[in-house]
């Protein structure tokens, strides 16, 4: 029995990512900037080489702990606690080194590195962490001017209201994020389980049906088989639309994190296609052919019509999809035409017949008795490639499927 797999790999892409890399800049630049201020305004020092010392310590260590900043994983308590100590030394030591600059409210030593710091504090943890961070520094500067003025008051209040602020936007992307990869791992689930229904109608179920109908037609010990398949045919249709068909590994990969996805098919029974076509287009043609047929024509434009293969492929399992409806519910002596176009936006197949039609509610009827030829087997496959099934019928006048795969979704190859 030929085995199919399908792996649906979510490449996470956290929303902090760009912060952190935000944050490593600007503790690189506020280091710099700190630096130059001391260069500039040097002989204004009581104490120079107590600058001097602070800001080569602070350097240093901004350089060497940049990989500490790079990502949620490698910020750790201890390297924050660390760090804002750091910070709030180099407050305090200005009076130390420049006795000036806490009468006339000028920088400290750190100067606006100091956010660098609490900042990290908000991005790791959120506001709460923010607040933490910033009362410390706040304090300290109160400390450190001695009578502080409004002006200190108005800087130590930005810095606080701010970083909260950003902690509270890391949050709010946390959650986010959570939430799309729940929404991701419901959607990976969701297109399993219809991928897995798809294939059970198209073979299992199709096959139950038909021993069903053959027995109950023969009589004796099948009549007694084909009532046996008719239940197993009931109960498995029950199974596949109440939802219980469980997902694989995909949903499980989803589960852990969200943005990027890719999708890897390995299926045995294509290994002829893959063969065949390769990763080059294939003509779409060549695959509705075999269908024509004293009973079923089919119109085709004279040039190819090039698809991508797995775009092809699940355009043509859903034109034989809807050729198998017309024989089980239009009669074996009903006729159908394949109609294929092929347009510079656009592919589109139209498959129509000369049966009863569909009467009105009957779909949504079927679907809900998990009868799911039309809802999987043709509308789920042209969903899967960006397209569209459109059914049109009217009773006593037959009915039209109309299949429509968007050149952008499907592959231009021209």
């Amino acid at each position: 029995m030929v085995a199919r797999t399908q792996r649906e790999r979510v490449v996470r892409m956290s929303v902090e990512q760009p912060l952190w890399r935000a944050l490593t800049a600007y503790r690189v630049l506020t280091m710099l900037y700190a630096v130059l201020l001391f260069v500039f305004t040097r002989q204004k020092f009581e104490r120079p080489w107590v600058a001097v010392a602070f800001l080569a310590v602070m350097a240093v260590w901004t350089l060497v702990t940049l990989p500490k900043v790079a990502n949620a994983a490698s910020c750790a308590k201890r390297f924050l606690v660390a760090d804002l100590t750091i910070a709030l030394t180099g407050i305090m030591l200005t009076p130390l080194a420049d006795f000036q600059a806490q009468q006339i409210d000028g920088p400290t030593l750190p100067s606006i590195w100091t956010a660098g710091s609490v900042l990290a504090f908000a991005i790791k943890g959120g506001w709460r962490w923010a607040a933490f961070a910033s009362s410390f520094v706040a304090a300290a500067n109160i400390v450190e001017r001695g009578h502080p003025s409004r002006d200190t008051f108005h800087n130590v209040l930005l810095v606080w209201v701010a970083s909260i602020a950003i902690g509270y936007v890391v949050e709010v992307a946390r959650a986010s994020e959570r939430t799309l990869a729940r929404a991701l791992e419901i959607e990976a689930a969701t297109r399993e389980r219809e991928r897995l229904a798809r294939d059970i109608h198209d073979s299992v179920l199709q096959v139950l049906a038909m021993v069903q109908r053959r027995g109950t037609s023969l009589g004796g010990e099948a009549a007694e088989l084909g009532r046996m398949a008719g239940e197993q045919e009931v109960a498995l249709r029950t199974l596949v639309s109440s939802g219980l068909v469980p997902a694989t590994r995909a949903s499980e990969d989803a589960a852990q994190g969200a943005v990027v996805r890719t999708v890897e098919v390995d299926d045995e029974d294509d290994e002829e296609n893959r063969g065949a076509y390769g990763a080059r287009p294939c003509d779409l043609r060549s695959l509705l052919a075999p269908h024509a047929g004293s009973k079923v024509s089919f119109a085709e434009p004279g040039a190819p019509v090039l698809l991508e293969p797995a775009a092809a492929m699940e355009l043509a399992a859903a034109v034989s999809a809807a050729l198998d409806n017309v024989r089980r519910h239009a009669g074996e002596d009903a006729q159908a035409w394949i109609l294929v176009e092929d347009w510079p936006e656009e592919v589109i197949v139209t498959v129509r017949d000369d049966g009863p039609g569909i009467p009105e509610g009957r779909l949504a009827q079927a679907e809900g008795e998990g009868r799911l030829g039309v809802a999987l087997s043709i509308r789920g496959r042209l969903r899967d490639i960006g397209g569209t099934a459109e059914l049109i019928s009217v009773p006593g006048q037959g009915t039209e499927v109309e299949l429509k795969v968007p050149r952008g979704k499907a592959g231009q190859a021209r």
